[in-house]
């Protein structure tokens, strides 16, 4: 499978798969401050993927930072998860976190990684098998990284890139903040956007938690022949609108500038429209 999401259906059909690894990458609190209605639940057989803490970059001032190979590695393993593991990953709010999952994986070189479109609303809109969250201890797993420099940018490579404009720069933030009509939601940071980037709140790409169809997603998405950065308030979001380039499938080098606007906003050399 190249697509990189599965439907309900499809996964609940492959339950029983003997590599298949559910995790639930659900964050208890987000920048949106949407809460979701299912706090206590999980889908049957899931592991809890903490993208806040086990992995990410603790140490680090800003938040969801991308940890090292060598963390995310024991982390995998601590979940029982394998080189040869098939991973779906999911949330809560049908699609907002898990796509951060995903590209985790994918930058430590796990190709067999899909989301769970809809996510866990949609499971239990299906009425598929649903248990209360349970935590348990895992066989150590295998998993080993296999670091991707080159899906991740940094702050100093973002900058060139306003004067050189080999990349397009996506920001997935809703439109009142990319053009500063509303303030940060984070304390302490400048209002506007990186100078040269287009705004594609990720929302537009949404629709009841679930991805929009690939033509709808074909006459939102701009498209060129340059290699595509994505940004947004700190890593999450971004990866909604990166999964929705490879829907399209869209062939251009696709990198995450993981700093995103809580790493720019801050800075006050770094320019801002």
């Amino acid at each position: 499978m190249k697509n990189p999401i599965v439907s309900t259906k499809w996964l609940n059909e492959h339950l029983d798969d003997p590599d298949l690894i559910i995790l639930d990458a659900s964050q208890q609190v987000n920048q949106a401050k949407v809460e979701s209605q299912y706090q206590d639940i999980q889908i049957k057989g899931a592991r809890y993927f903490d993208i806040k803490n086990e992995f990410s970059d603790t140490n680090s001032s800003l938040p969801n930072t991308l940890p090292s190979a060598d963390a995310f590695a024991k982390a995998a393993r601590n979940l029982g998860i394998n080189n040869d593991s098939k991973i779906i990953v999911y949330d809560s709010l049908g699609i907002y976190s898990s796509p951060r999952a995903w590209w985790l994986f994918k930058i430590m070189g796990h190709s067999t990684v899909w989301v769970l479109d809809g996510g866990l609303p949609e499971w239990v809109k299906q009425a598929y098998e649903v248990e209360k969250i349970k935590k348990l201890d895992y066989a150590l797993g295998n998993f080993v990284s296999k670091f991707k420099p080159e899906l991740f940018k940094t702050k100093e490579q973002i900058l060139v890139n306003i004067t050189t404009k080999e990349a397009v720069l996506i920001d997935a933030r809703s439109q009142d903040r990319f053009l500063a009509e509303t303030p940060e939601p984070r304390e302490g940071l400048r209002s506007g956007h990186i100078p040269g980037s287009i705004n594609i709140p990720y929302t537009d790409l949404l629709h009841d938690g679930k991805f929009l169809s690939k033509e709808e997603l074909e006459k939102i998405l701009p498209q060129d022949n340059k290699p595509l950065f994505f940004s947004c308030g700190s890593g999450v979001t971004a990866c909604i609108d990166l999964i929705a380039y490879e829907l399209i499938e869209n062939k251009n080098p696709k990198a995450i500038y993981d700093g995103s606007w809580t790493e720019w906003g801050q800075i006050e050399s770094l320019p801002i429209e």
